[in-house]
């Protein structure tokens, strides 16, 4: 059976080294966020996810969720129990507000702790990371009665929650959703429809289950701007807050997929369901979208998370595994064959993936403390900054990380060869389970289209043009160091070829919009990869630094040998993403659509 076992080294390295998270200590709001307390909360989540969580996943795999006649849904074997510990333990709430019960503390820290938890087991980490995006949405858009009466209850875990936006007839085009609200004289709303694909729509870990549903009200605008947003709870409250008269939302069917068996991933039916406005009419997506941006930072961390137990296996079997000798020599004399990992090829496939995984997870930790300082830094233009950046890299952490990560499963179920193919070593359900992270929350030629079409152009193209220059002054900075010549030429030059990507589709996705619709994903494949460059020059510069300060420690010298590995081996398909995006449109689109 596969295991899992969280990689506080580096997460730490990542954390306390290099980003410095203990900066925001100095700011009230995390005052009390110390290196200590952030140890206790990583050592804690490892343990729980390595003990409890990881045996938990082919168990979710295997068994799936159970639908009954009267429309409820139970989890799988032990998922109950599990989540409530981490409603006992105080988990769901590390992040969040403590007006309303949380912890406050900084969401560099949550995405630490889902790391962990999604990499364990995704199924079980996508109940508690869909209600986090529905508390998300309640705070930005609900009244104070709202947040009074759900958010305590939500942030405790007593109440879970959900996303509802996918109808049979569209999915990224939420314009055209069927979903109506009639207005009840009493302020509420009868809402009716169907919504698909509803991830924890419907399960016995919780007392209530809060739906967010888009809807248009009767008479509102068509497309877009005629969608509002709607809470409307599996269990309607009494007077006293509680759970009490069962509403009329229902689970329908539960959706066979490829994977996240362990997850009740529902089609729902809403028939003339008691529901309750968040905000203003019409206005429902403003709501829904930014709790969306914040869902896809999450499908990002999932990919990366994913990668890192598929990593974690596959590195544990090439060791163990004996096949076939060193092409320079037997490596294990006193054996039949040498272990697997001795093949280059096998190395190949490890370096990429622990590449990959590394600079991932430092571009997302990234991510999450500029949110974390953009709500509490006193310089205006570095808040600007940071929104600017997490709106340039949102789809970028999304659609690369999560592309990237399911090429690196598979190359690690490559690793055991037959077995991988075969379910009781568990590969196949990591492969399966990532597959999802390219799809939901906007599919992944969507989040290029996004990054392409707006964001690139964003307030005049402000944020690469202030990440250019960040990036110019650490290369001024720490050019000069001999011994990371070869990451700082290596992110010299990444930055160049993104810019000539950049300029090239300026100059030719004006006139024919299909030039920058052809080189979309390749784009986003480039900021991917440019933005990786960073972070592995700035550990790179962080671990050289270690070494010259007398560390010992093999942790260091490693960092830098995989950062090498990235430069030398990875960042080269800068060259050829580039090469496609000048072509344009006209390959792609030359074919005659009968032709297909």
């Amino acid at each position: 059976m596969p295991t899992y076992n969280a990689p506080l080294r580096d997460m730490k390295f990542v954390m306390e080294e290099v980003l410095n998270v203990g900066q925001l200590t100095e700011y009230e709001k995390f005052a009390e966020a110390d290196t200590e307390t952030l140890d206790a909360i990583l050592e804690q989540s490892a343990k729980f996810t390595s003990e409890v969580l990881a045996p938990l996943n082919a168990v979710g795999d295997h068994e799936g969720c159970v639908r009954h006649p009267d429309g409820s849904v139970t989890t799988p074997t032990g998922f109950k129990e599990a989540y409530q510990q981490v409603v006992e333990g105080g988990m769901m709430g590390l992040a969040q507000d403590p007006e309303y019960g949380g912890m406050g503390m900084p969401g560099v820290w949550h995405i630490a702790a889902g790391e962990m938890q999604s990499a364990a087991n995704m199924a079980f980490a996508m109940y508690p990371g869909l209600t986090n995006g529905a508390i998300k949405a309640i705070e930005i858009g609900g009244s104070d009665a709202q947040k009074q009466t759900y958010l305590p209850k939500m942030i405790s875990g007593e109440w879970t929650g959900t996303m509802n936006l996918t109808e049979p007839h569209c999915g990224t085009d939420l314009g055209m959703l069927k979903t109506k609200a009639v207005p009840n004289s009493d302020g509420s709303y009868k809402i009716t429809g169907q919504k698909i694909f509803i991830s924890a729509g419907e399960h016995d870990m919780s007392d209530n289950i809060i739906h967010l549903c888009l809807a248009r009200i009767e008479g509102a605008p068509a497309g877009v701007k005629g969608i509002s947003l709607f809470i409307v709870p599996k269990f309607k409250l009494d007077a006293d807050g509680n759970p009490a008269e069962r509403n009329t939302v229902t689970c329908g069917s539960i959706e066979e997929k490829m994977g996240i068996h362990g997850n009740s991933t529902c089609v729902m039916n809403y028939d003339e369901a008691e529901g309750y406005l968040i905000g203003e009419e019409n206005k429902g997506l403003r709501v829904m979208f930014v709790m969306m941006n914040r869902a896809r930072l999450d499908v990002g961390m999932q990919g990366l998370a994913q990668s890192e137990v598929a990593y974690q296996n596959a590195a544990s079997y090439a060791k163990d595994r004996t096949q076939g000798r060193a092409l320079t020599g037997p490596k294990n004399e006193d054996g039949p064959a040498d272990p697997i990992i001795v093949h280059p090829d096998v190395r190949r496939m490890l370096m990429e993936t622990k590449a990959f995984n590394e600079g991932g997870r430092a571009l997302v930790y990234w991510s999450a403390l500029l949110e974390d300082l953009e709500g509490v830094h006193a310089d205006e233009k570095f808040r600007e900054k940071a929104d600017d950046y997490l709106g340039l890299l949102t789809p970028v952490i999304k659609g690369y990380l999560t592309d990237m990560a399911m090429k690196t499963t598979i190359d690690c179920q490559q690793i055991f060869g037959g077995h991988g193919f075969i379910e009781e070593w568990g590969m196949s359900q990591f492969v399966r389970d990532t597959r999802i992270a390219l799809i939901y929350e906007g599919a992944n030629g969507v989040q290029a289209l996004d990054l392409v079409g707006r964001k690139l152009a964003r307030n005049g193209g402000r944020a690469l043009m202030t990440l250019n220059a960040e990036i110019d002054a650490f290369l001024k900075e720490n050019g000069d160091n001999e011994k990371l010549a070869e990451f700082m030429t290596g992110l010299k030059d990444a930055k160049d070829k993104l810019t000539q990507g950049t300029m090239w589709l300026m100059q030719n996705g004006m006139s024919n919009p299909n030039n920058a619709g052809a080189g979309s994903v390749d784009y986003m494949h480039m900021m991917g990869l440019t933005s990786l460059a960073y972070m592995w020059a700035m550990m790179g510069v962080t671990a050289q630094k270690a070494i010259d300060d007398g560390s010992n420690e093999d942790f260091y010298p490693n960092k830098i040998i995989t950062g090498r590995y990235f430069m030398l081996r990875m960042l080269p398909m800068m060259d050829a993403h580039l090469a496609k995006i000048k072509t344009g449109a006209e390959p792609v689109m030359a074919l005659e659509a009968a032709a297909f």
